[in-house]
């Protein structure tokens, strides 16, 4: 699954889970649309302070035509180059989490800065 953009706006849409599906929302004017969950990837990352649960959607073959890649050593199978994205998993005052996910063995782990 590409990147969506709003057909009503223009807006990126962004994955959002209702009631037990994935659907795809645009945050400016509300629009809604289904997700086919066959070609999806979720991952839960729990948060540390309020023990929340946040839903990440990586299309499993847009993860390597959008990801970018940096050089760094998977702590699992000693590779240096990995996929990387960031998200904000404590308070806004406070740095972003980098996720990275291996390339050579789908390892995935995070950094704190």
């Amino acid at each position: 699954m590409p990147l969506k953009f709003c057909p009503k706006c223009g807006t990126l849409m962004v994955p959002k889970s209702k009631s037990g599906k994935i659907v795809m929302v645009c945050r400016k004017c509300g629009y809604e649309e289904a997700v086919d969950r066959s070609n999806l990837r979720m991952t839960a990352v729990a948060l540390t302070r309020k023990q929340e649960k946040k839903i990440i959607v990586i299309d499993k073959e847009v993860a390597t035509k959008v990801l970018p890649k940096t050089r760094i050593t998977c702590p699992k199978c000693g590779y240096h180059e990995a996929y990387f994205w960031t998200v904000q998993t404590r308070a806004a005052d406070e740095p972003a989490t980098c996720f990275f996910r291996c390339v050579k063995c789908g390892y995935t782990w995070r950094e704190y800065d």
